[in-house]
Formats: structure tokens, sequence, C-alpha cells
């Protein structure tokens, strides 16, 4: 049994500040703990936009706070995403998101990440793995 908190995460390497200064994350489930999908706690600072895209991940996002516009680059069709709120990438979509108020959520991945990844030029964030326990 694994047992930890997003504040013990603060200052350590599974918490991640994007290269863009858009976001940070707290990844508090990884790919090295191989329960098959990773979890984290996102902020989304006030005043950015972010493009991203998942070609290798699915992802599903949970608002617990603040207030952010989801565009589907793919059909134009733009959602308001505020607490309670989901979204799932079920279909690898391209997407941006364009913050409002400071966007904290919970995200789920799978396949997992390492917490190594951020955004490449195209809003990917590269399949990375964990070398196989012997």
């Amino acid at each position: 049994m694994i047992v930890r908190s997003f504040k013990e995460l603060e200052g350590t390497d599974r918490h991640i500040r994007s290269a863009s200064g858009t976001w940070e994350s707290k990844r508090i489930v990884l790919a090295k703990e191989r329960v098959g999908f990773s979890l984290h706690e996102t902020v989304l600072y006030a005043g950015t936009k972010t493009s991203m895209w998942y070609a290798n991940h699915v992802e599903a996002v949970v608002c617990v706070e603040g207030e952010a516009l989801l565009t589907d680059n793919e059909t134009g069709r733009t959602y308001t995403i505020t607490p309670g709120t989901m979204y799932l990438l079920d279909g690898h979509e391209r997407h941006t998101m364009r913050i409002k108020e400071d966007f904290r959520c919970i995200c789920v991945f799978n396949p997992p990440v390492t917490g190594r990844e951020d955004h490449d030029e195209n809003g990917v964030y590269p399949l990375l793995t964990e070398p196989e326990e012997v």
C-alpha cells in the first residue's frame, strides 16, 4: 500500500514545472509504481494558453478549482470547464486550454507517465517507459 500527499511532493522530483511556465504538476502516482496509470494534481495559471495533444496517452481530467475554456482544435467546439466538470481525451484530441482563473485539476494518464515528460513543440508528451524490474 502506498500513502502520500500532494503537499509532501512539493519541491521534489515529482513536482514538475513546465518549460513554458504555464503550468505545474504534482505527480503522486507514476509509471514506476507499475499500476497501469499515473495520477497528478496540475495547476494551469490564470491568463495563460496551452495547446496540447496526447498522441501517446489517454487523459481524464476533473476540475477541482478555477475556470478554463477548453477548445477541441479538431472541431472548434469550446467548453467551459469549472469545478466538478470532467473531460476525457479518449480520441487523442488536439486541444487548447485558455485559463480564466488558476485552474487546479486531477488528471489520470494511461499509459502512465514517468514524471520526466514535458510537452514538445507539438504539445505532445513523449512515450517514456521505466526499465523492467529484474
